[in-house]
This record gives structure tokens, sequence and C-alpha cells, in this order.
């Protein structure tokens, strides 16, 4: 990573988790759907940055998502294990430019990012809600948490890349 991309990094870091925890976490519309736009750090982290890294800070920005919404470790587990898939779903989504080393979101086809924020938002809600409840009985409740808090972050985070975005 370049220096740039370092001082961008570390602003969209430390934005996103001040955003979430003063802001998104108290967002608890109908008592199951609250948005996690803090997974746009993992998934506009640079693709061709130390995957190391990247689980690394994954587990950082869980972690203080998790001291300041007294949530046990959830957040930090949902994200490393994003991390830790997100090459699989940057090669599903976006293929040979991928592995070719020439993606870029804002260059991106709109069908491509759905595909990518889609994966990571759904398998990042289902781990998080599964932890959080971790109760069989409540399969419905992780299903229905899962299913309409991913639709609503997936708005806000496709919102975020479309209004952010710099074309050319």
């Amino acid at each position: 990573m370049q220096n740039k991309e370092w001082g961008i990094n570390v602003i969209r870091f430390f934005v996103l988790l001040l955003l979430q925890v003063l802001l998104f976490n108290h967002i608890n519309f109908l008592g199951y759907i609250n948005p996690y736009v803090y997974l746009i750090f993992i998934l506009l982290f640079p693709f061709t940055g130390n995957q190391t890294l990247l689980i690394f800070l994954s587990f950082l920005l869980g972690l203080s998502i998790d001291v300041f919404s007294d949530s046990g470790g959830v957040h930090a587990a949902a994200s490393v294990l994003i991390a830790y898939l997100r090459p699989g779903f940057l090669k599903l989504s976006f293929g040979v430019s991928y592995l070719h080393n020439t993606v870029k979101i804002s260059e991106a086809r709109f069908n491509q990012i759905i595909t990518y924020v889609v994966a990571m938002v759904f398998i990042h809600h289902l781990v998080l809600f599964t932890l959080e409840i971790f109760n069989p009985k409540h399969i419905l409740l992780i299903l229905k948490s899962t299913l309409f808090s991913g639709i609503f972050s997936t708005i806000l985070i496709v919102s975020s890349f479309v209004l952010f975005s710099r074309k050319k």
C-alpha cells in the first residue's frame, strides 16, 4: 500500500467506527433491523493489500464495535470471517479482473458490485446473528434478522458506493 492508501484507510477506519457507534448502533427499526455500515472498510480495503493486515484490522474494527456495543466479540468474529473469505468472494464477483489485479470498485459493473456486497453482508450478518442469539430454537429470528438487516445494510453500503464513487 502507498502512503495515500494508508491515510485513506486510517481515516475510513475511524470514520466508519464512529458512524457505527454513534449513529447506526442506535437504529433499531422494528426491533430487529440494524444497519452495519462498518463493513465498508473491509469491502473497500485495497484488493492488492496484505490479507493478514486486513484480517487483523477487521478484528480491531469488530472488537472496537463490540467494546462500544457490549456485544461480547460477535462483531469481531463475523468481521474476521468475512475478511478471511473476501478473496473468494472477489474472485466470484469480479472473475478474471480480480485475478489480474485490475479491479476497481468505481469502474466495476453494477451487478458485480451487488454480488460482492450481498455475499459479504449476508455471510457477516448470518454469523453475527447466529453468534449473538446462539439458540437453535430461534432459527427463524436469526434468519429474519439476517434477511432484513442484510437488505438494509446492503442498501446503505451500495448507496454510499454510488454517492462517493469517483467515476471519470
